[in-house]
């Protein structure tokens, strides 16, 4: 949900960018105009600024997150529940941008962008740019994350997560401890999606699946949970097969994602991460 808010954020702007020179030749998105729409929503109003939509391409997830997180946290919803409940937002926010009255672009969402910031999206230079941009992006969300974990709040975070109840007993709140940590991670969601969506080209409901959050899961599971370098790692090697198993036999590629999990889950309960720590550690035994 928070990736594609941001992705939705970015992509207003990047519909506004397309000016005179989309279908219609209107200063209006394509679907408004065929929606026969008169102006744009209220929503709109800040898109044609670039500065405005940095800053909501923070603030609406964030604020997304913190909402519900609060409600969710202080009535101590966790665990399965919890998963359960995040899955049940995402899909009523699934619907609602399904919605042609809502000005989202319905089914087929927004597509077709032509530049950013005035410069054309299809050129080999603006596309190595996005490019850098998202792996200093992910770069630096690494080492904020690191420092998080290795710093007191951090460590109070591995507390709650490992036994709730005593870090009560010890006078903490954890309430504000996973509020924040919940927000923080809505909020690099929702930059991760406004950096995909220029360079993918589109942007619809179907970022806001089911199947998407299972898939991120399936990537810490397999690069390895507790760590901060193995969802990384597990989200180059699903893509990776993916990449190759779509195009090679298409249609085994759910089946393999399936088989993956149950491997991982059974033989690998810590990931690729954790199997080359293993393997290392019974190396230097043997040394």
């Amino acid at each position: 949900l928070f990736f594609a808010l941001g992705g939705y954020v970015m992509g207003m702007y990047l519909m506004r960018q397309i000016g005179l020179d989309g279908n219609y030749k209107s200063e209006l998105p394509d679907f408004m105009v065929f929606l026969d729409w008169k102006e744009l929503p209220w929503h709109w109003a800040l898109s044609d600024s670039f500065i405005a939509t940095l800053l909501l391409i923070v603030l609406v997830p964030g604020l997304v997150a913190f909402v519900f997180g609060y409600f969710a946290f202080r009535s101590r919803i966790k665990g399965v529940y919890f998963s359960i409940i995040t899955q049940a937002l995402t899909f009523a926010a699934l619907l609602l941008f399904f919605r042609n009255e809502t000005g989202f672009g319905g089914n087929n969402g927004f597509t077709d962008f032509k530049r950013i910031l005035g410069i054309p999206l299809a050129t080999p230079s603006m596309r190595m740019t996005l490019f850098i941009i998202t792996g200093l992006t992910l770069l630096g969300f690494y080492l904020w994350a690191r420092w998080l974990v290795n710093s007191k709040f951090g460590r109070v975070l591995q507390a709650v997560r490992d036994a709730e109840s005593r870090v009560m007993f010890c006078g903490y709140n954890p309430l504000p401890y996973k509020l924040t940590i919940w927000t923080i991670s809505a909020v690099m969601c929702g930059i991760a999606g406004a950096l995909y969506v220029p360079q993918v080209g589109i942007i619809n409901p179907g970022e806001m699946s089911t199947a998407n959050s299972i898939e991120i899961a399936i990537w810490a599971a397999v690069g390895g949970r507790a760590t901060l370098i193995g969802p990384i790692v597990g989200a180059f090697i699903v893509n990776g097969a993916k990449s190759w198993l779509t195009v090679s036999f298409p249609e085994y590629w759910l089946y393999f994602l399936g088989v993956l999990f149950i491997v991982v889950t059974l033989f690998m309960p810590q990931g690729v991460v954790g199997l080359v720590k293993k393997l290392r550690g019974a190396k230097g035994e043997r040394a």
